[in-house]
């Protein structure tokens, strides 16, 4: 049975800046979770918050009844896999060095036949089985993207959480990995929970999606209670028609070239 993460009056701020407050959700259940929202609602927040790597100012992240304040890191890590956003970081490291780090909750530094085989089914899974012995710093955007998560799959979690995992991936690779990371929640039994800005690829893939919005969550089931045309004018500014497509939403977005910018906070209107 796939681990239940439960925020309890959760709140968050950084200095004067309060990024949330009050925020009640149970995550149970096998599942690809979309988590969506506009740029600064605090989606990357809230999985600092269940990973322990920020603690929240009010309220409390407990994971199967336990407060994640109570369990040390390592104990968290062979539960929980966080995929950071794609970033600048780069090593002189073969890339199955690179998954095998995955494996460091599980095995500690001595790595095994069965850290070899785990890390090698990744690689498969990924696609990636042709990179194993290039150097992580020589590969593009994409490829680091995808060794991210192969390691975040090596660790073997009850939960994987994924920060915009598909960011610098071409459309092919964008359904590649959204397919995968659903049939791996289904056929392990886990919790895969991903922050996603492509609505369309959210609805398509995801089991249920939560929608953050000003400090709050805005709606939170399916793709088709959620991905409305209300909820998108609510929360992004936009306009849209939403239409169905293989029983799913799919968005199409109405921008004229005149649009008002609004108060610079990333969000506008058409005219």
């Amino acid at each position: 049975m796939a681990m239940t993460i439960r925020a309890e009056d959760l709140g968050v701020r950084y200095g004067d800046h309060r990024v949330w407050e009050g925020i009640n959700l149970e995550i149970g259940g096998p599942g690809l979770v979309a988590v969506l929202g506009p740029n600064g609602v605090g989606k990357s927040t809230f999985m600092y918050t269940i990973n322990r790597l920020l603690e929240p100012t009010e309220g409390r992240v407990t994971l199967d009844g336990r407060d994640v304040r109570d369990m040390d890191y390592r104990e968290i890590a062979r539960s929980i896999a966080y995929v950071p956003q794609s970033s600048n970081e780069t090593f002189s490291m073969p890339v199955m060095d690179t998954i095998l780090m995955g494996r460091y909750p599980r095995s500690g530094y001595a790595t095994t036949d069965e850290d070899l085989r785990i890390a090698a089914e990744c690689m498969g899974r990924l696609g990636i089985t042709d990179l194993a012995m290039r150097s992580f710093d020589e590969l593009s955007a994409g490829q680091h993207q995808k060794v991210m998560i192969a390691r975040g799959l090596a660790q073997e979690p009850e939960i994987l959480m994924l920060d915009e995992p598909t960011s610098n991936l071409d459309i092919y690779h964008q359904i590649y990995v959204m397919k995968m990371l659903r049939d791996i929640a289904r056929e392990r039994g886990i919790t895969v929970l991903t922050i996603c800005h492509d609505l369309n690829v959210a609805s398509r893939f995801a089991d249920r999606v939560i929608l953050f919005s000003e400090g709050r969550v805005h709606s939170d089931g399916t793709a088709a209670d959620v991905i409305t045309e209300g909820s998108i004018r609510d929360v992004y500014g936009v306009d849209a028609q939403v239409l169905e497509v293989d029983g799913r939403p799919y968005v199409i977005f109405h921008a004229d070239e005149d649009v008002n910018l609004g108060d610079g906070t990333g969000s506008f209107r058409s005219t």
